[in-house]
């Protein structure tokens, strides 16, 4: 069975829809049993450990908190069709993503749910403004998608796997994410329309 990898980072917003309109698509084709593993990418791989101030941040990226505002209603209009309420208001934090992303590679490791926890890290970060760079936070999230996280998040297990599987991305020329594969063959990047996408996706299906 084709196994499709979908290269994201948690704090992107564009992910997030991504996932959702991924499934949609899948239903669309009769596919809901494809395998879906989640592959690491960074958007701010420079980002303190402690995170920075997600409003200077983005002023800072995107030249004032207007176009800033602007982009982000852009993003909850889209987000709302496809049933996401983006609280962008709720998140003081702009995290680092590493320790995140070793726990998704963590559970795609021990056979773990990635899906679920993929989902959990998107709701905790852009629904209830939780800081998902934070160890305690992390270890909950992990609690609750069935993982075991318990010295792991203090050790440095998969941080050498995460960095890899994202220089690889760049170097299969992976720039934005979402990005999806199939068995390890790209097929299209950005959060198309399920419709769309279905397209995309059937003939490697």
């Amino acid at each position: 069975m084709a196994i499709i990898e979908v290269v994201s980072d948690v704090v992107c917003p564009w992910c997030f829809i991504g996932k959702r309109r991924l499934e949609k698509a899948l239903a669309l084709l009769g596919k809901q049993d494809t395998q879906i593993r989640w592959k690491p990418f960074q958007l701010n791989p420079g980002a303190p450990k402690q995170g920075m101030d997600r409003q200077a941040y983005r002023i800072a990226k995107f030249g004032s908190a207007t176009i800033s505002k602007e982009l982000e209603d852009r993003v909850a209009a889209a987000g709302a069709e496809d049933g996401i309420h983006f609280r962008f208001d709720a998140i003081k934090f702009t995290p680092n993503t590493l320790d995140a992303h070793r726990l998704i590679w963590l559970a795609g490791q021990e056979e773990g749910d990635q899906n679920t926890l993929v989902e959990n890290l998107f709701q905790a970060y852009f629904l209830n403004g939780e800081d998902i760079g934070a160890p305690e936070v992390l270890f909950k999230i992990a609690s609750q998608s069935g993982i075991s996280a318990n010295d792991f998040l203090s050790g440095n297990r998969g941080r050498k796997e995460v960095e890899a599987e994202g220089n690889n991305a760049r170097r299969q020329g992976v720039s934005g994410v979402p990005a999806f594969f199939i068995d390890g063959n790209p097929i299209t990047s950005g959060a198309h329309k399920p419709e769309q996408l279905a397209q995309l996706l059937a003939p490697a299906l």
